[in-house]
């Protein structure tokens, strides 16, 4: 009886331990993002240099300390600011694959920047910022993980080249224009909006944009 008592007991004992534990943990994961969304907010709107860690801190409704409990230093912060948006950027990359129709496969990645570039115009400037700058804190990474996805994908289009399936074209200046023509829309928005009168916000231009970029893309790899 003892036994039981006391495994019952200790049980109960590791179940209340646990919860907040959890609890804590979640919280801070959620402070953590808190933190970064306030980054990318005040990074691109003023740059790196332009911000401090109390605008930031301020922004996240956390103090400067529990800031830096987080991220010891501004650049910390910015670097993993645009970690998060080079993940979210490549992610739709990921779904180009040698077994996947051609057509369709490019109309979903092409939808998919054109999403980013409407849903996330902010993550897209303070990319393109940070690659003007000549990405002195983000090089590594472009080397790395961002090339090596590309080359990836380049095997996949030179795989459909080899196969009829696309018209002949460099692989990797193909991936570059596709970048260029749905980033536009986020990177020069003021410039879209002048020119158009209109945005990504409206439904019916968004749609007109995918398709043209679609066509465009397509129409020029032999597809439709």
């Amino acid at each position: 009886m003892r036994g039981g008592d006391g495994s019952g007991g200790s049980g109960v004992v590791g179940s209340g331990i646990g919860a907040p534990a959890r609890r804590q943990r979640r919280d801070g994961a959620l402070r953590r993002e808190a933190v970064l969304d306030a980054g990318l907010e005040i990074f691109s709107t003023v740059g790196l240099h332009g911000a401090s860690l109390d605008q930031i801190a301020l922004r996240a409704g956390l103090s400067k300390t529990n800031l830096l409990y987080y991220f010891r230093t501004k650049e910390d912060l910015y670097v993993a600011v645009l970690r998060r948006v080079l993940d979210v950027w490549l992610d739709p990359l990921h779904a180009l694959d040698a077994e996947s129709e051609p057509a369709e496969a490019l109309k979903r990645y092409i939808r998919s920047k054109i999403t980013l570039s409407r849903d996330a115009p902010r993550a897209s400037r303070l990319f393109c910022l940070e690659i003007v700058q000549g990405a002195p804190l983000l090089r590594a990474e472009l080397e790395g993980p961002l090339r090596d996805l590309v080359e990836a994908k380049a095997a996949v289009l030179r795989g459909w080249i080899a196969e009829g399936r696309i018209a002949p074209h460099d692989p990797r200046h193909l991936v570059f224009a596709i970048w260029a023509v749905t980033q536009h829309y986020a990177d020069f928005a003021v410039q879209v909006e002048a020119i158009t009168g209109r945005d990504l916000s409206d439904e019916a231009f968004f749609e007109q944009t995918v398709e043209s970029t679609q066509r465009l893309i397509l129409a020029s790899l032999g597809l439709s």
